[in-house]
């Protein structure tokens, strides 16, 4: 089996956000385990509209070509993990509706989530775990939860991601562990699928 592909989404787009430090930070850790190959896949490179097809992209073709280039990113992982703001309680807008337009990408595998807001994000991604499951992926337990006592004063300019971040390392074997075992095996079970398919057809 070849080595899994993760993709570290940043699921948030505003100029002044935060994600896209968590985001190489738990991207880091990942790479450094020489078990899976990493990426960071970032919204703000996918300028996608509001969803407005027909239907999403498990019934018919996408007639947008950024989402069409979404999806076809997408699609090059085994696994995923979702570096996500809470916003109200839940997912940032620009994170649910590129979600909206991808359903086929994410179907029997693996996510695992990195999270931060005023109770940790903990909201968001109850609600991401939902709409995962939706999606036929497989949500793992764990998750990393940076509360606001922590990013705040860093959006303050009080502190830096690098004077935080140490205080989380402790939190990250188990979620990567736990997320590439469900990759491998979703992995695995996606090629057992591929081949059955691949010996009817013959």
């Amino acid at each position: 089996m070849t080595k899994p592909k993760i993709a570290v989404i940043v699921g948030s787009i505003r100029p002044t956000r935060f994600g896209d430090k968590p985001a190489k930070w738990i991207a880091d850790h990942a790479a450094a385990r020489g078990d899976i190959d990493v990426e960071i896949v970032d919204l703000k490179d996918y300028p996608l509209p509001l969803f407005d097809a027909a239907a999403s992209d498990f019934w018919m073709p996408t007639p947008n070509e950024v989402a069409a280039k979404w999806q076809a990113k997408l699609s090059e992982f085994d696994g995923y993990i979702f570096v996500t703001a809470e916003y109200n309680r839940s997912v940032p807008g620009a994170l649910k509706n590129a979600i909206d337009w991808a359903y086929k990408p994410f179907i029997k595998k693996a996510s695992a989530f990195v999270a931060y807001g005023s109770v940790g994000g903990a909201r968001a991604v109850e609600h991401l775990r939902n709409i995962m499951v939706e999606l036929q992926s497989v949500p793992v337990r764990h998750a990393i939860h940076i509360g606001g006592s922590d990013f705040m004063p860093i959006m303050m300019g009080q502190q830096s991601w690098d004077d935080a971040k140490g205080k989380f390392d402790m939190f990250v074997p188990e979620l990567l562990d736990n997320l590439v075992w469900w990759t491998n095996a979703t992995k695995t079970a996606r090629e057992a699928d591929a081949s059955k398919d691949a010996t009817k057809a013959a």
